[in-house]
């Protein structure tokens, strides 16, 4: 069997950026991904004739600064530029919000004098909570339950680390991070504002890949995690990568082969190999074994507990924790070649305007988006859906023929599973039709400025991506499945419930996004483990 020190299971942005960073420590480094282009939901695909765009995820502002840095990204081609304007929300009187630097306290004043004169306040609290958790993401949690000697005192360390960090924070800042995840965005945020468009420009972030209402309690976690991010040094931005988000993967990928790492693709795993009680390897789905002496899996740990490691190899209470682990984005997106930008009701004309590099959220309430969840549990989708629209090609010029467009939309809610024997296979068309729908009474004539489109409903996302139940963060953002409990209480540094497994993807700390982070702590572990056992 080959033999090398680490093999990853998945190609995505943190398997790669562990692999990257594995092969910078010298260790010898194979990277197995089942699909036959690298990158994950991190890739940039054609997906009508001329037209590309990025296909599942789509903006960027998690990913890590220091990862940035340190694997020299930008010398392998990463450029990345910011929107013009951060969020524009077309209001159904006729008015909108249009967000960003400079011009939000003004634009705010049109609905909300008092909204428009907290909002830097706001902000402000947003921000020093943000930065305390900006500086726990690129390292393990402490472990509930340390499972050696050899790792008590560390573990120790690091709680004591984090309380003198809390104790730092100051009371009126350990109150709003109680706060944040504790209570719904929703509840949060009528705390603060009294009018509707500046409370969903806001309150989108926490629908964001999370199948909930914004008053869903733990919801207003969802929002500061989103807030976590930085485009070009400039904290709370989100902007394009140029070329799309596989610039990113393939910058990546670049950094890996620098420093000796093997990228495999078309390279599906069947099982994780298992010896003497550790894993060992990996076996491909064409019965090629590769043999290594650390597994590092960038999937959902549902996927790698269900489906990868062997039934007998971690006791039962392991199993049963991963099988019961909360999946399901409530995400349908979606790809669209236009023939010209959109013309919306509220800011008419398609000449290129600041509100078309934003972020332009339908959905103008909470209580919409409140509707739009409860209408998603009751039937399986929303009948008047949350959208995000995002149009790269206006920063962009790669990525659509000239005079022309590509749009992304990222729509909620729809369940993962369907009810009443209904299957995506069936629906999707049906519920791809009423996306647009939903979009043209703010922009008339948009549907028919489709050239053509592409579809992923939860289903889909899952078959193409292995996104279990279409869930973006491989795992619900939840109280109970974060910090130290992600994926699982004593098995938050990484190292999994079998010796020689570890997790780099989404379902480990910090959570989805792409951040690289998961991928970053998880090659510390495995470079820590490496080097012990031959000293």
């Amino acid at each position: 069997m080959p033999v090398v020190d680490v093999v990853i299971i998945g190609g995505g942005h943190n398997g790669l950026t562990c692999a990257a960073y594995l092969g910078m420590a010298g260790l010898s480094v194979r990277v197995v991904e089942r699909r036959n282009i690298v990158g994950g939901a991190a890739v940039t695909e054609e997906f009508h004739p001329g037209f590309r765009n990025s296909t599942a995820a789509y903006t960027v502002s998690l990913l890590q600064p220091k990862i940035i840095r340190e694997l020299e990204l930008h010398r392998h081609g990463l450029q990345i530029v910011e929107r013009r304007a951060q969020n524009f929300l077309p209001v159904p009187d006729g008015r909108y919000l249009l967000t960003g630097e400079a011009r939000s306290e003004r634009e705010i004043a049109k609905f909300s004098r008092n909204d428009a004169a907290r909002y830097g306040e706001f902000r402000n609290e947003i921000d020093r909570v943000a930065d305390f958790l900006r500086a726990l993401m690129l390292q393990a949690p402490p472990n509930l339950r340390p499972r050696n000697l050899r790792r008590r005192l560390p573990e120790l360390a690091k709680f004591a680390s984090l309380g003198g960090k809390l104790w730092r924070l100051g009371r009126k800042s350990r109150a709003a991070l109680f706060n944040l995840f504790t209570k719904s965005a929703g509840d949060y945020l009528d705390g603060w504002f009294e009018s509707d468009p500046i409370k969903a420009v806001l309150g989108f972030d926490s629908i964001v890949g999370n199948f909930a209402s914004p008053y869903t309690p733990g919801s207003a976690y969802v929002l500061l995690h989103h807030a976590l991010g930085e485009v070009n040094g400039k904290k709370g931005v989100w902007g394009h990568a140029i070329g799309g988000m596989g610039a990113i993967t393939q910058a990546m990928a670049k950094a890996a082969g620098a420093h000796g790492v093997r990228i495999d693709t078309g390279a599906e795993v069947r099982e994780i190999i298992v010896e003497r009680d550790r894993a060992a390897g990996v076996v491909l789905a064409d019965g090629t074994a590769i043999e290594a002496r650390a597994v590092v899996a960038n999937v959902n740990p549902k996927y790698l507990f269900e489906r990868l490691v062997p039934d007998d190899a971690v006791p039962a209470f392991v199993s049963k924790h991963m099988s019961e682990l909360k999946c399901g984005s409530g995400t349908f997106r979606m790809n669209v070649a236009l023939s010209r930008l959109p013309s919306f009701s509220c800011l008419p004309g398609d000449a290129t305007g600041d509100h078309h590099t934003a972020g332009i959220i339908i959905g103008p309430s909470l209580g919409y988006m409140d509707r739009a969840y409860r209408d998603c549990a009751a039937q399986g989708w929303s009948k008047a859906p949350v959208i995000e629209m995002l149009i790269p090609s206006t920063l962009d010029p790669t990525l659509a023929p000239q005079g022309v467009h590509v749009a992304s939309l990222f729509c909620q809610h729809v369940a993962p599973q369907l009810p009443a024997g209904l299957s995506w296979e069936t629906q999707r068309e049906k519920v791809a039709d009423l996306m647009l729908d939903t979009i043209e009474p703010y922009a008339p004539g948009f549907r028919a400025s489709v050239l053509g489109r592409q579809i992923f409903s939860p289903a889909d996302l899952e078959n193409v991506f292995g996104l279990t139940g279409g869930d973006i963060f491989h795992g619900a953002l939840t109280p109970d499945q974060l910090f130290w409990a992600r994926p699982m209480r004593g098995y938050a540094d990484y190292r999994m419930p079998l010796a020689g497994l570890y997790l780099c993807g989404a379902g480990a700390h910090p959570g989805g996004g792409v951040t690289g982070a998961p991928g970053h702590n998880a090659a510390i572990a495995v470079i820590d483990d490496l080097r012990a056992a031959v000293a």
